[in-house]
């Protein structure tokens, strides 16, 4: 949570990135799970990001 010292309120920031998953992960990846991606070109007009890997599971509860 963040303090906005305009409003004097807390907020909490959540960004969410549309990122293309390869066939090769397909199998791999499940929803829920944390990812990491990378920055490529433009592959459509909201896709900018690409999945590269899948955090293992120690990664995720750190």
């Amino acid at each position: 949570m963040i303090y906005i010292r305009k409003y004097e309120r807390y907020t909490r920031l959540r960004t969410k990135i549309h990122a293309r998953l390869p066939e090769c992960m397909e199998k791999k990846v499940d929803i829920g799970d944390l990812i990491k991606i990378q920055e490529c070109r433009p592959l459509s007009k909201i896709i900018h990001f690409v999945v590269i890997e899948k955090l293992n599971q120690e990664e995720k509860e750190n």
